[in-house]
């Protein structure tokens, strides 16, 4: 059938009336030879030459009926992430047929009002669905009802699964295959695009399974946290056998969280400063404070590195509150290595003499140690750029000063107050606190598998920093990689494979030389997220998004509400021929009476050819959940369904981790849904507060 200009697939089965016929016609060749004046011999030859015209014209036959059911009702697709097929080479993605224009012609062929009826649901069904709701509160016929709504094989007015969209979208490519994406490509980076509830973090844990069965370094970024994603990434870790190769960093639990320093580790000083003032506003006249505050931190880092001092979001905040511990600890450091002699007994008497009408206008109020450090350093001859740098912010009037820092004060206050500030800012020393310090480096040493989940519900700003800054150490990371490779391993770079889901709360400067520059170190990027007007509203610039959207090969696009965002995949598809079939009747009465003929009627069907798109941007608006249209290898377009996870409690889990997911779903809901808010995990496991009776009576109060 595939050889004609337009499949009929859309009409009645008439292949049946052959099969029919042709069986009727071998029973009598076997039976009844003579019936067809054969010999006994050739009536069975006869016989089996007609049963295999009837399979192939059934086998056509059925054909059309399947095409015409997966057009009303598409099997679901389930699969254990354990059984997803693994290669060395290539990454499965699902199942699904390269879209060409024959499966154009074919979706716009289920438009037509005349074939309606092979695509919409039968009027009985119809019918179930009425009388499912009118039952449901009948006592008498309740249980009908629910009979009716049952998903079982022998109720053939089953409710069609709830994935929502046209099926006719996946039904049209009528033969299926398992779709492969080359890893190689991975390494130009995989952008996925899909509104909520659609299937996207279910395609993540699809692609992070195969990747820790296949031996990468994986990092995932969950900025709101989700619990399904926690258990797959663990469950995935421990059923490979790297259990001990995974890591827990969230900001929300911080007592199950490794801890991390995000300024702590540098390829360049400056580093430190960039991070932090990365995260501060940039329009209008807060350009100018933040360069400040970038000037100052650095000042800060700089010393910090230079008395043997690791920078902490801790260090940071105190001291550019208050920088004379820092400057007259760092002063005392350069005087002792320049090897002044009596440097200390002129300072003491600098210092006696520090009082009134003697100091300057700006140092009235400062230690007496530091105005007399500070004019003892005036008054002589050494010179060395972190410590004028100091002295230079220590001589600043204390008000001002104030004033131009003050837009860094509230971001460290954020990251230094409650739990989350020996989090972020660990001593290595404290021996009591076993939690792990989490070092880029060494995890992509050990292959390791991290899951960071940064709450970003509870606190955005937080959240963004940390990501952030995340994002910048793996980027100094990356560079140290391709420079000098990775210590202490063999086989050249490992494969790092970094997925960041909703990565628009997490994007900022720091992401782009990630995606642009990393890929040589070995990293392979999977971003996720929604819009693409979420990236450009998050980037505040188009020209900023454009250069972000241009730094991935791959896009696999679910379905989308947004038309610019469907537009990012249909503009890059070319334009092909459509068929249409019209059927034109006429009539045309003669005037010649001697002709003998009164009438001339005629019956034809025309073909046009009209241009439209390959992919128009409503098909993308009405795909089913779990369902998606890939860009794969420069070009070819996919559709393909992944594999939706069984909901099944995975047994390898912990109990501990059974609690932490547990409480993760339940406190991580919108505001519609306060209500239903209870106490934390680490209240319930006793950690959180020293006396638990009144969390709880209070937590009872609160429920009545």
């Amino acid at each position: 059938m595939s050889r004609y200009a337009i499949d009929a697939l859309l009409r009645p089965p008439v292949e049946l009336w052959s099969v029919l016929v042709t069986l009727l016609a071998a029973l009598i060749a076997a039976t009844a030879p003579w019936a067809l004046m054969l010999p006994d011999g050739v009536g069975y030859a006869v016989c089996a030459c007609l049963i295999v015209f009837a399979a192939f014209r059934a086998r056509q036959a059925w054909h059309v009926i399947r095409y015409q059911r997966r057009l009303k009702r598409m099997p679901s697709y389930r699969l254990y992430l354990d059984r997803v097929p693994l290669s060395r080479h290539k990454l499965f993605l699902g199942r699904g047929f390269l879209w060409t224009q024959q499966h154009t012609q074919r979706l716009r062929d289920t438009l037509r009002p005349e074939v309606q009826h092979y695509v919409q649901p039968h009027w009985l069904y119809r019918w179930a669905r009425r009388m499912e709701l009118r039952w449901e509160s009948a006592r008498c016929l309740s249980s009908l009802a629910k009979l009716l709504r049952s998903r079982r094989w022998w109720n053939p007015l089953a409710p069609i699964p709830l994935l929502g969209g046209n099926p006719a979208l996946h039904a049209v490519g009528i033969h299926e295959q398992d779709v492969w994406m080359d890893l190689d490509e991975r390494v130009g980076h995989t952008l996925v695009l899909g509104t909520t509830r659609v299937g996207k973090t279910r395609l993540a844990e699809l692609l992070i399974a195969q990747d820790i069965r296949r031996g990468d370094v994986v990092i995932v970024f969950d900025p709101k946290g989700d619990a399904g994603l926690l258990k797959r990434v663990y469950a995935e870790a421990k059923r490979n056998g790297r259990e001990k190769d995974f890591a827990l960093f969230h900001l929300g639990y911080p007592e199950a969280s490794v801890r991390y320093n995000a300024i702590g580790n540098f390829s360049r000083i400056t580093e430190v400063a960039t991070r932090i003032a990365n995260q501060l506003p940039r329009e209008g006249n807060s350009a100018a404070f933040k360069e400040f505050a970038w000037r100052f931190v650095n000042i800060i880092a700089r010393a910090l590195v230079a008395l043997g001092q690791r920078p902490d979001y801790e260090r940071v905040r105190r001291y550019i509150n208050d920088m004379e511990p820092l400057f007259i600890q760092y002063a005392k450091a350069i005087l002792n290595q320049q090897g002044k002699a009596g440097w200390q007994e002129e300072v003491v008497k600098l210092a006696a003499s520090a009082t009134g009408r003697h100091v300057p206008h700006a140092l009235r109020g400062r230690q007496a140690e530091a105005i007399a450090l500070t004019l003892y350093l005036q008054g002589s001859d050494i010179y060395e750029p972190v410590l004028d740098g100091l002295m230079s912010a220590f001589k600043y009037d204390r008000t001002y000063f104030d004033k131009i820092v003050s837009s860094v004060g509230p971001l460290l206050e954020k990251l230094t107050t409650g739990k989350i500030a020996k989090l972020l800012s660990p001593d290595v020393e404290d021996q009591e606190d076993e939690r792990a310090v989490l070092e880029w480096l060494q995890v992509i040493r050990n292959k390791g598998i991290v899951y960071v989940g940064l709450d970003a519900l509870s606190d955005t700003t937080v959240a963004s920093a940390v990501g952030n800054s995340m994002f910048a150490d793996l980027v100094s990371v990356a560079g140290h990689i391709y420079k000098h490779g990775v210590p202490g391993t063999e086989g050249g770079v490992p494969t790092i494979s970094l997925h960041a889901d909703e990565f628009n709360e997490l994007i900022g400067d720091e992401f782009v030389p990630l995606l642009n520059k990393a890929g040589g170190a070995g990293f392979q990027v999977t971003a996720y997220t929604q819009t693409w007007s979420d990236v450009e509203a998050r980037l505040g610039n188009s020209a900023k998004a454009g250069q972000v959207a241009g730094n991935f090969n791959t896009l696999i696009m679910l379905r989308v509400k947004e038309l610019a965002t469907a537009r990012m995949l249909t503009d890059q598809l070319p334009n092909v021929d459509v068929l249409t079939l019209m059927s034109v009747s006429g009539v045309d009465d003669s005037s010649d009476p001697g002709s003998g003929v009164d009438f001339k009627s005629r019956n034809e069907d025309r073909i046009s050819v009209s241009e439209v798109s390959l992919l128009g941007v409503s098909e993308l608006v009405t795909l089913p959940k779990g369902q998606a249209f890939a860009m794969l290898s420069g070009g070819q377009l996919w559709k393909l369904r992944m594999p939706l996870a069984d909901s099944i409690d995975d047994a390898v889990l912990p109990q501990a981790f059974r609690d932490l997911t547990t409480e993760m779903e339940r406190s991580y809901i919108t505001n519609d849904y306060w209500y239903r808010q209870r106490e934390t995990w680490w209240l319930e496991t006793g950690q959180g507060m020293a006396n638990k009776g009144d969390a709880n009576g209070e937590a009872a109060a609160t429920q009545s």
